[in-house]
């Protein structure tokens, strides 16, 4: 099978270089930017022609989109570039994907959901985004429904790893050389490690499991807020650090986060014969490998 994967120098991309390096499959790893010592494949996916052109040429069997505009503020102020990486990129991926009969793999949010909820949110809870990122993520899947391709939605949430910028990395740096500081404690969710979901991702391809199309929850298992993920980086960190309590409303930002965006991942885990690992146990992985990453 030849599978391209798109925004492969990011930090669900770059999981799934590491994860798939045994693979007998034919992996093209493309980004629209360069990495050093990184081999990739120069690909603008907001360019239809572009898509279509390394698609026909590599006679792709799978795409596995990795890319999107995910600073959530930033898109508040440049709606044109989220809807540009997460509406007309996603069409460009799913229109090829459906001309060519191959398969689509797509990377969407919790951030399609307004926060509302009181118990884990279902694949079929009606979206209602509060932000300029997840409308445009948003009408990204509504592009992969309408192309009719064959296609895995993957909404997970609060993604990081050891690689690139995320809330972990963030929260190590600052409570190692701070005595305070204040976390939100009133938005909750559950962390996912990018590990863990692009092992799932290969496995889908690994046991040709492209067929079992639809749209799916995946994040680790548990429920958390911001304020106590923090406190848990801290610790597994060794530092110490006074992390208080605040809510959104101390720490106002350009663009609303939903207060509750736990997923229910029921039908990923009944639909793949999967088991989710704890966010906590996860944790510790990634601060053992950022660790040994520091060490060398």
């Amino acid at each position: 099978m030849n599978i391209l994967v798109t925004g492969a120098n990011g930090q669900l991309g770059t999981e799934l270089r590491n994860v798939s390096s045994g693979s007998k499959d034919h992996w093209i790893f493309s980004d629209v930017n360069e990495l050093p010592g990184v081999e990739t494949v120069s690909l603008d996916i907001t360019n239809a022609s572009a898509v279509e052109i390394i698609c026909e040429s590599e006679k792709v069997d799978l795409i596995i989109n990795c890319a999107a505009y995910t600073n959530v503020d930033m898109a508040e102020d440049d709606p044109a570039m989220a809807e540009l990486l997460n509406h007309t990129a996603v069409k460009n991926l799913s229109s090829v994907a459906s001309k060519r009969k191959a398969a689509l793999i797509h990377i969407s949010t919790d951030y399609i959901f307004n926060g509302e909820a009181f118990a884990p949110i279902a694949e079929d809870a009606q979206p209602s985004p509060l932000g300029i990122y997840g409308a445009t993520k948003y009408a990204g899947e509504c592009a992969i429904q309408r192309s009719g391709c064959k296609a895995i939605i993957l909404r997970t949430a609060w993604l990081y790893s050891p690689y690139g910028k995320n809330f972990v990395k963030t929260m190590r740096n600052l409570t190692s050389g701070r005595d305070n500081i204040k976390v939100v404690a009133d938005q909750v969710g559950t962390p996912t490690y990018a590990r863990d979901l692009a092992e799932f991702i290969a496995g889908i391809v690994a046991k040709r499991q492209i067929s079992l199309t639809g749209t799916y929850n995946f994040t680790d298992e548990g429920v958390t807020s911001w304020y106590d993920f923090a406190v848990a980086i801290c610790r597994m960190s060794g530092n110490v650090c006074d992390i208080r309590p605040c809510t959104s409303s101390e720490y106002p930002t350009k663009a609303r986060r939903p207060h509750y965006s736990v997923l229910d991942k029921s039908r990923v885990k009944n639909v793949f014969g999967v088991s989710l690992p704890w966010w906590q146990d996860s944790l510790r992985k990634c601060i053992d490998r950022i660790e040994t990453i520091e060490r060398q």
